[in-house]
């Protein structure tokens, strides 16, 4: 049995109505094996918690630093890409608060599981604003997520992957690098691509994602890895 007040005690508020909260936490999948199950998946809860949460950093940023559009959205993708957002879910243990399949709930460490807490914070955020009000997602994520931001300049992690990975390429041989997709499965809603990066003929390394972006991100991750481009 999931208690849900202890949840709502990690973040510090209490909800009107409980079963908004308890929604944020239910993955489609589970809904395939208990159809008579009361609540609906979260995804609706995401598509709101989604603009809230971009809304909440993006205004942030904007009335606190006054630097050029460009870094604001390097520092805002830092902030709310599903490898941040899903170790801040991590961090507030929402893994175990989650309603998932069997199938998903077999491999807590996979990327799909990743993806799956970063939607859930985002749907945690989408409840927060129907129960309480923009003041109070304002306030989880200020508290959550932007307090991410320092951590993220220190480490100059704003600078994505694949802009590191093209400028080294260029530094060190002279060549902008390409990506090709290799693969694409899955339904519409839950999309695999699976993305390699080349430099010249060369494969250097593949990544996967779910979308195109995400994928050849993460095969520009591996790519400097391989290459040891630090």
């Amino acid at each position: 049995m999931k208690n849900f007040q202890e949840f709502e005690k990690v973040i510090g508020i209490e909800f009107a109505n409980p079963e908004v909260l308890k929604q944020a936490f239910v993955h489609r999948s589970y809904l395939n094996e208990h159809p008579d199950f009361p609540l609906a998946h979260n995804e609706r809860l995401e598509f709101l918690g989604d603009a809230v949460l971009e809304l909440v950093v993006t205004e942030y940023l904007y009335t606190t630093f006054p630097n050029p559009e460009g870094e604001l959205t390097n520092w805002r993708a830092s902030l709310v890409n599903a490898k941040t957002l899903s170790e801040i879910a991590a961090g507030l243990d929402m893994s175990d608060y989650l309603y998932l399949s069997r199938g998903e709930s077999r491999d807590p460490k996979s990327k799909a599981r990743q993806i799956i807490l970063a939607n859930a914070i985002e749907a945690v955020v989408g409840a927060i604003y129907l129960d309480q009000g923009y003041k109070a997602a304002e306030k989880f994520v200020s508290d959550h997520v932007l307090t991410r931001l320092k951590y993220i300049m220190d480490n100059d992690l704003a600078r994505d992957a694949k802009s590191r990975f093209q400028e080294s390429a260029q530094e060190k041989l002279g060549v902008t690098p390409t990506y090709k997709v290799m693969s694409q499965t899955g339904p519409d809603h839950n999309k695999k691509f699976v993305v390699a990066v080349y430099i010249g003929e060369d494969k250097i390394a593949e990544g996967d994602g779910t979308s195109k972006q995400e994928a050849q991100m993460a095969a520009a991750a591996a790519g400097l890895q391989k290459k040891s481009w630090f």
